[in-house]
């Protein structure tokens, strides 16, 4: 009798490059994992784990503009039982910390080998969150520095350093484009965190966010 751990991982591949999909499709074609079904949004995802009940979704952080990381946080409220693991190639430990909070059971970036990828899985099944080993280093430095009492203005709120440094942005009056320039990421990177912010303060525009930040008192 086959046992569980010998049995495939159904996999949902979720990137919205079909180069990328075949790609995974073919590395992957004689391994432990089984590529089930494909999709290139959050809409189509949410379908596709309907139709084909994956134990697990692989998931890039972005998707023709919309954001991967509300994409898990959608995926792992509605089907608690699917894993999400993300496959990317954003290196940004900002971007591990909020697929962990997302419900991420898993953060690997693209370079990874077949081996590499069904082992992560193998062991998400079993029951583990890992971490790429390429970012581990930066994730525990990160920590190192961040000491009690010397958080980053919004930690409170559960605002990352950089959402942080963004929410300033805004503060300053800064709009998308301008926060993008300043801070040297992309204008779809900032949209992200400003969801993100809106999310996590509980407010639902600019203004009611910047309202908050003052009352707050949040950058003194």
């Amino acid at each position: 009798m086959t046992s569980e751990r010998q049995k495939p991982i159904r996999v949902l591949v979720v990137d919205d490059h079909r180069m990328v999909r075949e790609g995974l499709k073919a590395m992957l074609r004689n391994s432990i994992i089984e590529i089930v079904a494909e999709a290139d949004n959050v809409e189509s995802s949410i379908e596709m784990i309907r139709k084909h009940q994956p134990d697990t979704v692989l998931l890039d952080v972005r998707l023709q503009g919309q954001s991967g990381l509300e994409a898990c946080r959608i995926i792992t409220d509605t089907f608690p039982d699917v894993a999400v693991v993300f496959l990317t190639v954003y290196e940004d430990e900002q971007y591990v910390f909020e697929a962990l909070r997302a419900g991420a059971k898993g953060y690997m970036l693209k370079r990874a080998t077949p081996d590499d990828i069904a082992k992560v899985l193998t062991e998400v099944r079993d029951g583990e969150t890992i971490v790429d080993p390429g970012l581990t280093g930066k994730i525990a430095l990160r920590a190192s520095q961040t000491r009690p009492g010397r958080f980053w203005p919004g930690a409170e709120f559960g605002i990352t350093q950089r959402e942080s440094e963004v929410l300033a942005a805004m503060v300053d009056g800064l709009n998308n484009k301008a926060v993008s320039e300043q801070l040297v990421i992309s204008e779809d990177t900032v949209k992200t965190h400003v969801r993100s912010i809106f999310r996590k303060l509980g407010v639902s525009d600019r203004a009611q966010a910047v309202s908050l930040v003052l009352r707050e008192g949040i950058f003194k």
